[in-house]
């Protein structure tokens, strides 16, 4: 239920807020993500393997800046994100057929494995975080927070374009 004393009735979204944050320092500092790391095999940096994560779930190969704004930091993070994972052999540059003057970035064979590894080490755990839970709520989470998450995304680049707007 809404807060009636709250400008724009904004309780119940207040109420979930600490939930969120919860579960985000649950997913960030606790041993999930350095154990799924494990499992993937590859002894890198965090951010780069992130960046490789994102490399792989685009599925196509991906200019610098496409990568950026997919893990939203600034370009030459990404670039020496992406130095790392080329000196493991995790990915390569590619010619780029529209521009010549720029590459593509894609995983290798062996950084695309990795990634997918780790994918299904964390893929694995939440199924069983959430695997006595009802087909409908499993449904309805996935459903529910994949519009939280478009609408939110949404929401933010629209404070990049009009300044003022929140």
């Amino acid at each position: 239920m809404d807060d009636p004393g709250h400008p724009e009735g904004g309780g119940d979204v207040l109420n979930v807020m600490p939930r969120l944050a919860q579960l985000s320092n649950a997913i960030n500092r606790g041993r999930l993500v350095q154990h799924a790391l494990e499992a993937a095999g590859v002894s890198v940096e965090r951010p780069a393997f992130t960046v490789l994560l994102t490399l792989r779930l685009a599925g196509k190969p991906l200019r610098i800046k496409e990568i950026a704004d997919k893990v939203q930091v600034v370009q030459p993070h990404v670039t020496r994100q992406v130095q790392q994972l080329e000196r493991r052999g995790l990915v390569h540059r590619i010619g780029d057929p529209d521009d010549r003057r720029a590459s593509l970035i894609e995983p290798t064979d062996e950084g695309a494995t990795a990634a997918d590894r780790y994918a299904q080490t964390l893929i694995g755990w939440f199924s069983g975080a959430i695997a006595h839970w009802s087909d409908q709520d499993r449904g309805d989470l996935g459903r529910l927070l994949t519009r939280l998450t478009d609408d939110v995304t949404a929401r933010l680049e629209s404070l990049d374009g009009a300044p003022g707007e929140s």
